[in-house]
């Protein structure tokens, strides 16, 4: 797949996510434009207020996952990905343990960890916990587990393939675009993903690469 047809599918999943958070503050300023009951204003601006920062939280999460922030050489302090993975995951049903032990992190180690988490978080579809570890092994390489553990957890088959590296091209959706993304920053930084499912309640993704990339 070209990187343009690639990028085309990530801009496809970035307005999908985009468009729900965005559409509800179009309605509310449209609401508020009639609206002269106290309590109704009131209530639209608590639903623009809450759109308005689930769509900057999608934003900063996604700048750092899919974009080039901070330049694409740069290396990225730990921390700033956990701020932008815990204000992602904000208002869902989803706990985050984050047991990241590295301090800082290559750019692609950073789009790795947070679009394996962005995967862990959309498979479990009724709410649980988030497990993210990422510690050096030695000197020459970084290990990565990321976890989810919940009621009902489902990999979708797309997924599962993209993640892997298992899939056709023609194949290939804007909602599988993520593991895909982590699937070819693994093997940019030496490294694969290996994907386990325990039944329906727990699904446990790894990854080793290498540290001098």
């Amino acid at each position: 797949m070209s990187k343009l047809d690639f990028a085309a599918l990530l801009c496809s999943r970035l307005c999908h996510d985009l468009v729900s958070p965005v559409g509800a503050i179009n309605n509310g300023l449209e609401l508020l434009s009639g609206e002269e009951d106290p309590n109704m204003r009131e209530a639209v601006f608590d639903l623009i207020e809450k759109s308005t920062l689930q769509t900057s939280n999608k934003l900063q999460f996604f700048r750092l996952a899919f974009g080039a922030a901070g330049g694409f050489s740069a290396h990225l302090d730990t921390r700033e990905a956990e701020k932008s993975l815990r204000a992602f995951l904000a208002g869902s049903k989803v706990d985050l343990d984050w047991n990241v032990t590295v301090a800082e992190l290559s750019k692609g180690a950073v789009k790795l960890l947070l679009n394996l988490s962005l995967v862990g978080a959309e498979a479990l579809i009724r709410g649980g916990e988030l497990s993210v570890s990422f510690i050096a092994e030695g000197e020459d390489s970084l290990s990565l587990r990321m976890e989810a553990s919940g009621e009902r957890v489902i990999l979708p088959d797309v997924v599962h393939a993209a993640v892997e590296g298992d899939i056709e091209e023609a194949s290939l959706e804007p909602r599988a675009a993520p593991a895909y993304l982590a699937y070819a920053v693994a093997q940019e930084l030496g490294g694969s993903i290996e994907v386990a499912l325990a039944a329906d309640t727990q699904l446990i993704v790894t990854s080793t690469i290498r540290s001098s990339v």
